[in-house]
């Protein structure tokens, strides 16, 4: 008896280790290697760190700031024998590159390596995401005592599958604060992202100052406020105030090139040209193809068309003339203080949706054409595209444009930013021009994200999964011109900030494990997981984001008798669904969804709810009838 009860003893203990050694490590992205230990390591009171390398004292800092608020621990530095030990490696690592690191957490300390001071940042960043969850609060934790804080013993190795990790962020349709340009700076670093792209000018806005040119701030930076549904306004008043908008200095952006910097962020600089160009042309109206306009600073009003099956064409010109000088000897003065400004060795010129259809009825376009040889329109935004080219490289830089910029040929030592859909990125690649890939259906972070009845509308939608096959690198393309992968969000109907995060995350996520993770890395069941956790900690940090993963995915069909039938899908493997089809709110108890459902005649509304493990998530979803006939398959 004695022998039995000693091997159920050692029977549990050995499920319990297995249970704890197969325990998974929450960190997105995904990392190279995660090998999970035995055991745990307690934060205490008295701890010491020790740093080794050169140039890393802004990222002990940071560290050290950080750990601070989140465990009330004040690290105080040591020679040797630290808790926390940091270093550079003296014998550089070949495996770890520029960007990766080795963490190793024991159960007596914590020792984090790499080549170059931005690996130990990124080292840095898992590292956070090991602390218990409720260190992201900036209220409860000073109440907790020393030795509340456990992290478990593990191994990590990891290096970035590419250099270029991306997010853009649309400033011109809203104006964001400097501030607010750098909580984003650093939501993104929680999870290694590396470049901010930044579209400072578009129609409904000019961000930038340009001290030789101060009309384009004084005029294009600001417009008459409008707080409704986007592209459901009239054309401002003659006299109505335009006190809506701002724009950053040179200071301010001096300010945020440092803070992106210490961070191990570059800022791309965007100046959308030749089209989307209203902001530029209310402050130098001269420099249209279309003499007369009445140029302002668009609040949201239409002023293009999109129809169906048809090429997009403008109501009102707001391109650049191609045939004018005067618009290269202002872009030139444009340049010449972006370039000063921005380290980034490369700066984005658009290049993008250029509505043509002023340009054919212009005088002045059509002697261009004659003397240069253009053959067509495509031709002439060509030979724009090539003498802006030819501006910023004069400058030192590199110029990068939306795969528009492939018509009427490309720029010699052009870069394209692939964003309708991969097949420009792969045609620039195949012609040795450096790619990022940014396509609408895999990274256009302004698209719905779940179900439309609920969300803010926008034309198109882009679910999480979706958003997770992203993979920058096609199969027939030569890795080595693709960069690497961007996601982008436009801002129309984005009025604040908490939208912003709320649009961001967690679909960010899904893009930032698909530019940093081994490919054989990825797998969708357990990056729902990771997420579920990073939800957790968001909501102890106070980063607002969205649930819409838990939607369901609703149609419907006519079954043999020609009677609607519902028909659901979802993303969420182990998430069950709940439907009334009587006006009442659904709960667990309710019918489940397990096949199509054809519908009584008499229901009107359809109304559905979401479980896994016994709880709710997300929000109901309520559908009328006469929705589902207009999805029907």
């Amino acid at each position: 008896m004695k022998k039995l009860f000693v091997f159920v003893v050692l029977s549990v203990s050995v499920l319990l280790l297995t249970a704890q050694d197969t325990e998974p490590i929450h960190i997105i992205p995904n990392p190279s290697s995660v090998i999970k230990g035995n055991g745990e390591l307690t934060l205490k009171m008295g701890m010491t760190m020790s740093v080794e390398g050169e140039g890393i004292q802004h990222v002990i800092d940071q560290f050290k700031e950080r750990f601070l608020k989140a465990t009330s621990i004040n690290l105080s530095i040591v020679p040797s024998k630290a808790d926390f030990q940091f270093s550079l490696l003296k014998d550089t690592d070949p495996s770890l590159g520029t960007e990766g690191y080795r963490l190793e957490v024991t159960a007596s300390n914590v020792i984090i390596q790499a080549n170059q001071p931005a690996g130990l940042f990124y080292g840095i960043q898992s590292f956070l995401q090991l602390l218990p969850k409720e260190t992201e609060s900036n209220t409860a934790l000073r109440k907790k005592k020393a030795g509340a804080w456990k992290i478990p013993v593990v191994t990590i190795t990891d290096t970035p599958r590419f250099g270029w990790r991306g997010l853009m962020f649309d400033v011109s349709r809203h104006f964001f604060t400097k501030q607010e340009v750098k909580q984003f700076i650093d939501e993104m670093v929680r999870y290694k992202f590396n470049l901010l792209h930044l579209h400072l000018t578009d129609d409904q806005g000019w961000r930038i100052q340009i001290k030789s040119l101060p009309q384009l701030t004084d005029v294009g930076a600001w417009r008459p406020k409008r707080e409704g549904k986007w592209a459901n306004t009239p054309d401002p008043a003659p006299d109505e105030p335009k006190n809506y908008g701002g724009f950053y200095t040179h200071e301010d952006i001096k300010e945020l090139v440092q803070y992106a910097k210490e961070r191990f962020v570059n800022i791309l600089p965007e100046i959308d040209i030749p089209g989307h160009s209203m902001a530029m042309l209310a402050a130098f109206p001269d420099l249209s193809a279309t003499p007369g306009t009445k140029y302002w600073v668009n609040a949201g009003e239409k002023f293009m068309e999109w129809p169906a099956g048809a090429h997009f064409y403008a109501l009102k010109d707001n391109n650049l003339s191609p045939a004018n000088e005067k618009v290269y000897q202002v872009l030139d003065k444009v340049f010449t203080e972006v370039a000063q400004l921005f380290p980034f060795e490369y700066i984005h010129m658009g290049g993008d949706e250029t509505a043509k259809n002023f340009w054919e009825k212009s005088e002045e376009i059509k002697e261009l054409m004659k003397r240069e040889n253009l053959k067509d329109m495509d031709a002439v935004q060509s030979y724009f595209v090539k003498r802006v080219e030819k501006i910023i490289r004069s400058k030192g830089k590199k110029m990068m444009g939306w795969d528009e910029i492939l018509e009427g040929g490309l720029a010699e030592g052009a870069s394209v930013m692939s964003w309708r859909g991969m097949k420009g990125g792969i045609a620039a690649a195949k012609a040795n021009h450096t790619v990022v890939m940014s396509p609408t259906d895999f990274a256009y972070l302004d698209y719905y994200q779940g179900e439309k009845t609920v969300e803010p509308p926008v034309y198109a939608g882009l679910r999480l999964q979706k958003a997770y096959q992203f993979d920058p690198l096609p199969d027939s393309v030569d890795p080595k011109f693709i960069l690497g992968g961007q996601a982008n969000l436009w801002t129309e109907q984005i009025q604040n900030f908490r939208t912003v995060q709320y649009m961001l995350w967690p679909r960010a996520l899904a893009i930032a494990e698909s530019v940093w993770s081994p490919k054989e890395r990825k797998n969708w069941a357990d990056f729902v997981n990771r997420v579920e956790h990073q939800f957790d900690r968001m909501n102890h940090a106070k980063i607002r984001y969205s649930t819409a993963m838990y939607d369901p995915i609703i149609s419907a069909r006519y079954d043999a008798q020609k009677n609607l039938a519902l028909v659901v899908d979802k993303e969420i493997p182990d998430m069950d669904i709940h439907f009334s089809i009587d006006e009442s709110n659904p709960d667990h108890t309710y019918r489940k969804y397990t096949d199509p459902y054809t519908l009584p005649k008499d229901v009107a509304t359809v109304k559905f709810v979401c479980y896994k493990n016994g709880k709710q998530v997300g929000r109901q979803i309520n559908i009328s009838v006469e929705e589902l006939k207009k999805r029907v398959r």
